[in-house]
């Protein structure tokens, strides 16, 4: 059962814990910036993404304090200057991050009370964080200002300028490896999660037409007790689903398969046998099972 919320019932920070909890993960976008004075700020943000790339535009999100209603450095510094530099979270300065989320004053330098190391940028003036393994420098274009209570956020639009690829994090084929950037999310109150290892998998699903949809999946397969929905799904977005003879003369090939006698080739046996296989990822074994019915 559903639990239905109107969010001008709820205080700010319920509301704003249901939101974080359920919005998640979150991308972390941890923005250096300088002030006039010379003076280095550096602090993270998760209501934050990528919005284009032709114009390379990123967005994040600098909330005023709930707790009196006040603004963060990073914005006053992006107001004066116009640019700053986005740098991404890898677990390996994770906590290094969480320690630039404390409220030092102005003139204290989350670069000196976390440890990392400021480095010269190319084209705007606040600098990189060096042990980030991508850092993208940018203008400002525009700070949308979204309210005036505690809460309230100023989405900050940047253009990409210039970025920063330790090529460490890069595949054979010059794509960003997962496992290799092994970047941080952020979730609801102090929970976080990495981004690499068991965590991570790939998901591949045509973009084009055609492909088979869940109306135009067998009735058995549709109401079946056994499959979950995720296999399902996978079936459904399926360019084609095979035919009963081709399915039949494919299954054959699966040893467990052919060695049943036609009687026992039951609906319920099938899906059972299709299921372990969509556990150990055999994808087209599971397919071809549950077709040859």
């Amino acid at each position: 059962m559903k639990k239905k919320i109107i969010p001008n019932l709820l205080a700010v920070a319920d509301l704003h814990q249901i939101m974080l909890g359920s919005i998640a993960p979150r991308p972390i976008a941890f923005v250096s910036t300088i002030d006039s004075k010379g003076n280095q700020n550096l602090a993270p943000y998760s209501f934050f993404n990528a919005f284009s790339s032709n114009p390379p535009i990123l967005v994040f999100s600098s909330n005023r304090r709930v707790d009196g209603n006040t603004t963060k450095d990073t914005l006053h510094n992006i107001q004066e200057s116009m640019e700053c530099v986005i740098n991404v979270v890898s677990h390996s300065i994770v906590r290094q991050m969480m320690l630039c989320s404390v409220d030092f004053p102005h003139e204290m330098s989350e670069f000196k009370a976390s440890g990392l190391t400021p480095t010269k940028a190319s084209i705007v003036s606040a600098p990189l964080v060096k042990e980030s393994p991508v850092s993208f420098e940018c203008k400002v274009k525009e700070i949308i200002t979204l309210g005036e209570n505690g809460g309230a956020g100023h989405l900050i639009i940047c253009h990409v300028e210039c970025i920063h690829l330790e090529e460490d994090v890069l595949d054979e084929n010059g794509r960003i490896d997962p496992h290799k950037i092994d970047l941080m999310g952020r979730m609801g109150r102090a929970f976080y999660v990495r981004a690499s290892g068991d965590a991570v998998f790939a998901m591949p699903q045509t973009q084009t037409l055609p492909v088979v949809t869940y109306p135009n999946l067998p009735e058995h397969v549709r109401k079946s007790d056994i499959l979950s929905a995720n296999d399902i799904g996978y079936l459904a977005g399926l360019k084609y689903w095979p035919n009963l003879e081709e399915a039949h003369n494919e299954a054959m090939k699966i040893e467990e398969y052919s060695k049943l006698t036609a009687q026992e080739r039951t609906i319920g046996k099938l899906h059972k046998m299709a299921k372990q296989y969509f556990l150990r990822q055999e994808f087209d074994k599971a397919t071809v099972l549950l077709a040859s019915i």
